[in-house]
């Protein structure tokens, strides 16, 4: 997965043993290092992810952005779609420029300062974080799981789906305090105080990595492909003149009184449908791979497709589902109205109580069945949420009908099940794949999957003003079975 000098470099990296057993990793520093950083990173994403369609759709009178529910959706997906897509960019500054843990760190306090500003209660403020937290997001995320991989290198496939698995189950705690801790705060007292309480998680982020970067000397401290001299040197000049364009342009907008939403989204559809294409043949084309490489490379893409529409359907959960979670759902119980934000935890519980059983999974079926039919029944597990949720919003068709929680509840349960799929099996698949010198851009490709699929899903919550809610949710329903068909039957075998 690294060059040779990485590899002679990480004299700590723990030589995977088949018959050692996984939960020993929950003993060792690195582990809880790298958990504790995601788990803080965690906390404040869906922290945030809770209260963004919410506070976008709130009145301005009660402090809210006073957006329709499509144009909110819409800049929901586009904050996802954005904080993927920086993966791309985040994966070649760790692989090139920084290293896998300056890329961390210099994520983490980008991450930081953005939840910073959206804690100030200003419209500016509000747009600029979230631009810093998908910034951030897109050094942190696709850096991390590389330094997991370095540090635990030598797994077979099985072993290392289930290790990513568990490491996926154990930053869900965070993820599911998070909506609790910043719902409560923004829904009941002030939005700006969830944000606020979010970047306060990152900050706890930052300070317990520093305390343990020194378990990780194992990984790659430098970067794995360092750029030569003359090239660092230009990049600094271009870096400092696209930051100085950035500022002049969001000095104009903010004179003109702000940007039309559609153009911007537009514009981050279109780059996040070529940048993938246009990063394979790239890759497929160099001259520092050889056929083998080649041939793992082609054979991820019959992954790459259905991981967009997963990823677009994923990115409904913190609109959509909000949304129902708001107007269609019975939330009193026992005289307590429960905050809408509150649901997205049922989310990341779901992902701590089913996380073990995957990894037990794959390590019970091994290689018997590749990752093609596991992504088939992942596609089918996230189609069938949306079903249940369809089903649920035709009975509340009438607009006066609230529905029970359990219909929210289970498409939770089942699009939980779809993500451990296309999670951990599609980070670990992405890891395999990665030929030596391109981790985190690998890592940000498979992420740059998920940014073309929050773009598309941020695109299509426009149709939320033109068609009934339960057609809108059973045309994704459809178009998963229909994919997960297609996927078993044609694509190649992973």
């Amino acid at each position: 997965m690294t060059s040779g000098s990485t590899a002679a470099a990480r004299p700590t990296a723990v030589q995977d043993d088949p018959g050692r057993p996984l939960r020993a990793m929950f003993r060792e520093r690195w582990f809880s290092t790298l958990f504790m950083t995601d788990m803080w990173e965690r906390f404040s994403f869906y922290g945030m992810q809770a209260l963004l369609f919410l506070y976008a759709t709130a009145p301005v009178s009660d402090g809210g952005l006073g957006l329709s529910d499509g144009t909110a959706g819409a800049l929901f997906g586009l904050y996802v779609s954005a904080s993927f897509l920086a993966a791309m960019p985040g994966g070649w500054l760790g692989d090139r420029v920084l290293g896998t843990h300056r890329a961390m760190l210099c994520g983490a306090l980008i991450i930081m300062g953005g939840h910073l500003c959206m804690a100030v209660p200003a419209h500016g403020t509000f747009y600029l974080g979230l631009v810093l937290v998908a910034c951030g997001t897109g050094l942190l995320k696709p850096n991390l799981p590389v330094m997991f991989d370095q540090m635990n290198p030598g797994a077979s496939s099985s072993r290392r789906q289930a290790a990513f698995s568990l490491f996926y189950m154990s930053i869900q705690v965070s993820a599911l305090v998070g909506p609790l801790v910043t719902g409560v705060l923004g829904e009941r007292v002030n939005w700006h105080l969830g944000f606020g309480a979010a970047a306060i998680g990152m900050g706890f982020g930052v300070l317990q990595y520093l305390h343990g970067a020194p378990a990780l000397r194992g990984a790659a401290t430098g970067p794995s492909r360092p750029l030569p001299a003359p090239d660092l040197r230009r990049l600094v000049r271009r870096a400092w003149a696209a930051l100085g364009v950035a500022v002049l342009a969001g000095t104009g907008v903010a004179v003109a009184g702000g940007l039309p939403l559609r153009p911007v989204l537009a514009l981050c559809g279109l780059i996040s449908l070529v940048a993938p294409v246009w990063y394979f043949r790239r890759l497929l084309r160099g001259g520092d791979l050889d056929e083998s490489e080649r041939s793992r490379i082609r054979g991820y893409r019959s992954i790459f497709v259905p991981s967009v529409l997963f990823w677009a359907m994923y990115g409904q959960l913190g609109s959509v589902f909000s949304m129902f979670a708001r107007e269609h759902t019975d939330r009193s119980v026992a005289g307590f109205t429960v905050p809408a934000s509150w649901f997205q935890s049922a989310h990341p519980l779901f992902l701590l109580l089913l996380a073990p059983f995957f990894a037990w999974l794959w390590l019970r079926i091994g290689a018997r069945t590749g990752v093609v039919r596991k992504f088939s029944s992942g596609l089918l597990c996230s189609g069938g949420a949306f079903a249940v949720l369809a089903t649920g919003a035709w009975f509340a068709a009438d607009g006066d009908t609230m529905v029970s929680a359990l219909w929210l509840l289970g498409a939770f349960l089942l699009m939980t099940c779809g993500e451990l799929v296309f999670g951990p099996v599609g980070l670990s698949t992405t890891a395999e794949s990665t030929p030596e010198g391109h981790g985190s851009r690998m890592m940000g490709l498979f992420y740059l999957g998920a940014a073309l699929g929050a773009g598309v899903g941020g695109q299509l919550a426009h149709l939320l003003g033109v068609v009934p809610l339960w057609t809108y949710l059973l045309g994704f329903a459809v178009t998963a079975a229909f994919t997960s068909l297609v996927l078993r039957r044609r694509s190649p075998r992973i």
